[in-house]
């Protein structure tokens, strides 16, 4: 049975509302409905130019990473836990239109009892093979070092962050507009883009708390005390079924193990969304990256407007699992998971139809999922397996 309480007593929250509640009275910077914060140019007072900073980590992913790392042995996970973090960045900035030329710097707090320099060696090395392969895409991230602080006080195993910075032109910006009658194009988080070297189940960094908890069993709660808080209450610690080694079929009969399809590195979009900006920009309504809040994110950039996604992309294995494993209802899921669907483009019915085809050369599914409609309040209306679900 389903929980209402589960997410409060792990200490998370979807909808960060407490969060929101503390800085709802900062400057929201120059465009309020942009999908990252940006601010006049400081350094040069050049009014044609703005700076975006941008802040994110990995989150409670790396506990995960942790206990799977302890059991299998295989060190290679913390590779997909640092480029969760560079890419909850790099993503949610490329939802304005920045792609290139980018300053990353990491800040990393381990226990040094618990977290081995080897550790810290495969997420170094993560970081600078990822920005790599965005060189050979076009994408330019030069990296400015960073601080490593060893903080056993304080944390129980390793927190991973990246802070990432752009001076940017403003006529290169994509501040969000969106409208009546704009179509919306949904891009899959799973399966295998071209860019990457294996299937993606499509998890990204957010409702880690709820996945780790609600699919893998007691077992881990009795072999790794390190991996949560002491001061949750024990009916919500690790109180699914499963191993972290359960094989599950994602298609084509590959078979992977649950706790690594769990640890799905995040798919960035930046190589498709390059690609697509640079085609389509003058017909962009709207980016939005479906992290915090998942499918009901969009709703704190689109005022008067009724969002209606009742063409979604298939629900890949990996939420299946967690949505049979927690009893969670959909109504919830929908705003702690992408469900798959990570990405949304709105914008013109013509222009949809070619992001899709521009999809495909990466080898990403995607499809119109919904429309826009006007109203007098922000609202998302999801359609599934013919129920409605109304936020």
């Amino acid at each position: 049975m389903s929980d209402p309480k589960r997410y409060e007593m792990r200490g998370v929250s979807a909808s960060k509302s407490e969060v929101h509640a503390a800085i709802k009275d900062l400057d929201k910077g120059l465009f309020p409905l942009a999908f990252c914060k940006i601010l006049p140019d400081f350094a040069s007072h050049n009014s044609d130019y703005v700076n975006i900073m941008h802040a994110d980590t990995a989150g409670t992913k790396t506990s995960l990473a942790y206990i799977y790392w302890k059991e299998t042995g295989d060190i290679s996970v913390w590779k997909g836990v640092a480029q969760d973090s560079i890419v909850m960045n790099l993503d949610d900035m490329a939802c304005v239109g920045v792609f290139d030329d980018i300053l990353l710097s990491s800040t990393i707090g381990r226990n040094k009892n618990i977290i081995p320099g080897g550790v810290i060696s495969e997420i170094i090395g993560a970081t600078v093979a990822f920005t790599n392969l965005l060189k050979d895409h076009g994408i330019k991230i030069h990296l400015a070092g960073g601080e490593t602080a060893d903080v056993g006080d304080i944390v129980r195993t390793i927190d991973i962050g990246y802070t990432a910075f752009a001076r940017v032109s403003k006529k290169d910006l994509i501040v969000n507009d969106i409208k009546d009658g704009n179509y919306i194009v949904g891009f899959a988080s799973y399966g295998k883009a071209s860019y990457e070297s294996e299937y993606n189940g499509g998890m990204g960094s957010n409702g880690l708390s709820s996945a780790r908890h609600d699919v893998f069993s007691k077992i881990y709660m009795e072999k790794y005390q390190d991996s949560f808080d002491p001061n949750t209450p024990e009916e919500y610690i690790y109180c699914g079924s499963k191993m972290l080694t359960d094989k599950v079929d994602v298609g084509n009969g590959e078979m992977i193990d649950l706790g690594k399809l769990v640890l799905s590195p995040t798919r960035t979009f930046l190589p498709l969304l390059k690609t697509i900006i640079e085609k389509h920009k003058s017909s962009i309504s709207g980016i939005i990256h479906n992290t915090g809040g998942a499918h009901t994110k969009v709703m704190k950039f689109a005022p008067s407007m009724r969002i209606i996604k009742d063409k979604l992309l298939p629900i890949p294995p990996l939420f299946q699992i967690i949505q049979e494993e927690s009893g969670s209802s959909y109504n919830e899921m929908f705003q702690v998971f992408n469900m798959g669907t990570r990405l949304e483009i709105y914008t013109d019915f013509d222009s949809a139809n070619d992001m899709i085809e521009i999809a495909r050369l990466y080898n990403i599914d995607a499809q119109i999922i919904g429309r826009v409609e006007q109203s007098d309040k922000s609202e998302v209306i999801i359609e599934h397996e013919a129920k409605t679900y109304s936020y």
